[in-house]
């Protein structure tokens, strides 16, 4: 996953799948070449560092026949980002089971994801969130 282009050519890196798809952890390390005028963490790579990866967690857990697609994403930014950031999504089974149930009441789901962004030392960076959309393409 850390080689899909537009990880990979914004300096993110995928640092461990959970082999049952309820955790992604990531990382960005700002470096001269990627970051903004003040020196730190570009935002638009603060937030490529979790846009995908609900999506991910929850095909990885649903399996085919979904629909899944973030419908809204949005971040705030609370400090600079210097030196390796990094940030834990997190889609446990209990949601997932949400989703399905969702998806079985109402023939869709959308549930929100938030996700922390922090320096090594613990800062916190920036929290964006996702809402998830996913659908049953079976009949």
């Amino acid at each position: 996953m850390s080689l899909y282009p537009p990880l990979f050519f914004s300096g993110v890196r995928v640092e461990s799948v959970a082999e049952d798809w309820t955790t992604i952890r990531v990382s960005h390390r700002v470096r001269p070449w990627n970051c903004n005028v003040n020196r730190s963490a570009f935002g638009g790579t603060l937030f490529a560092m979790t846009d995908p990866f609900y999506a991910v967690m929850a095909a990885g857990q649903l399996g085919s026949g979904y629909r899944i697609w973030n419908i809204v994403g949005g971040i705030e930014f609370l400090a600079p980002g210097r030196g390796t950031v990094s940030a834990t999504m997190q889609l446990r089974a209990d949601e997932v089971e949400v989703i399905r149930d969702q998806i079985r009441a109402d023939g869709h789901s959308v549930t929100t994801h938030t996700t922390e962004i922090h320096t090594a030392d613990g800062t916190l960076v920036a929290r964006a969130s996702q809402d998830l959309s996913v659908r049953s393409i079976r009949s």
